[in-house]
């Protein structure tokens, strides 16, 4: 049986490979796309075959979250069995912050145009857009995986915490979180294109994830310099506090809506979301979501679901005050069956 640092390691490269699959094909689609036109096609077809891309990889990433936790919890001693069934669908569709996907994923239009104003060439202005949208791409579906591996940690009654792991090359403020332990519930500090992943935890004890130390000794001089500065590589190479010379908190937090007090999403992949929408402009009549939330038969509840607010699984772990009201709010949201 593989260890749970395999089983870790596994989860880890086969997010990390679909992220990096969608994003080649998706650069394939943008090298075919213009500058003077790059509004149009992102809300047309071009856009809808970007849309159906990030979506299948949030559905590929989401699916495989239950049988990476079964398979943790019995590699640990407890028991594999979950007391619901994660819903795949659930996580599509969605940007990070709880928002349609397609508008975050026609922001790299809004850039190249900005570029544009600012003087580039139309081929330096597209390669900056390309840019801004793998990073998008990559953030959405890692956070996808994260989210859902949450959810299965709460369906499965063995698990109780997850540590975080760091791999390198990593930013500073993710190298000197390496190796901390947060309740199963609690919210995942993560920055734009962090690919730090969560290990669930049976005991309340972890031995085999490197600490920020050890990280801090695999890597390179230069790498050194480059993520804590000169100074600050200097200043930990002679024994300082990795945690006071980086600000783990700057840049980094939970996932919120800003000015909201709930983490909410109105999005399904409805004929009324804005999926739908881009949908019919690149010429599809949307019979294939009559009832459909991407691809998948669901009941009329999803189809009703952009009138009233949906919340996201770290809301709802935020503001659950035990693992049967967490259940209660997975399932009403449709998380888990």
């Amino acid at each position: 049986m593989a260890t749970p640092t395999e089983l870790g390691r596994t989860r880890y490269e086969q997010v990390t490979a679909t992220i990096r699959a969608i994003v080649e094909r998706i650069q394939q689609i943008w090298q075919g796309l213009s500058a003077a036109s790059i509004e149009d096609d992102l809300f047309g077809e071009a856009g809808a075959a970007i849309a159906d891309a990030v979506v299948e990889g949030q559905l590929s990433v989401a699916d495989a979250a239950q049988a990476y936790i079964a398979a943790q919890m019995a590699a640990q001693g407890g028991t594999a069995l979950a007391e619901a069934t994660l819903v795949a669908s659930a996580f599509a569709g969605i940007a990070p912050d709880g928002g349609p996907l397609e508008t975050l994923l026609f922001l790299p239009a809004i850039g190249v145009r900005r570029r544009l104003a600012a003087g580039m060439r139309p081929d330096e202005a597209m390669l900056g857009g390309m840019a801004d949208m793998g990073r998008y791409v990559s953030t959405s579906i890692a956070d996808t995986a994260r989210s859902a591996d949450q959810v299965g940690m709460a369906a499965n009654p063995s698990c109780v915490a997850y540590v975080r792991v760091v791999q390198l090359p990593a930013c500073a403020r993710c190298i000197i979180l390496s190796g901390q332990m947060y309740s199963r519930s609690e919210g995942f500090l993560r920055h734009p294109n962090c690919d730090c992943q969560t290990l669930p935890l049976r005991e309340a004890e972890w031995r085999h994830v490197p600490s920020p130390k050890q990280l801090f000794a695999r890597m390179s001089e230069r790498d050194r310099r480059r993520t804590f500065t000169v100074a600050g590589a200097r200043a930990i190479s002679s024994g300082a506090d990795i945690g006071q010379v980086v600000n783990a908190r700057r840049g980094m937090d939970v996932a919120h809506v800003y000015g909201r007090r709930l983490q909410v999403t109105h999005e399904g992949a409805t004929r009324r979301a804005v999926y739908g929408r881009s949908r019919a402009r690149a010429g599809d009549q949307m019979s294939r979501f009559a009832g459909q939330r991407f691809g998948g038969a669901t009941s009329m509840r999803y189809y009703r679901s952009t009138r009233s607010p949906r919340l996201m699984p770290e809301e709802i772990f935020r503001i659950s005050d035990d693992r049967d009201e967490e259940l209660r709010l997975l399932r009403r949201y449709g998380y888990i069956v």
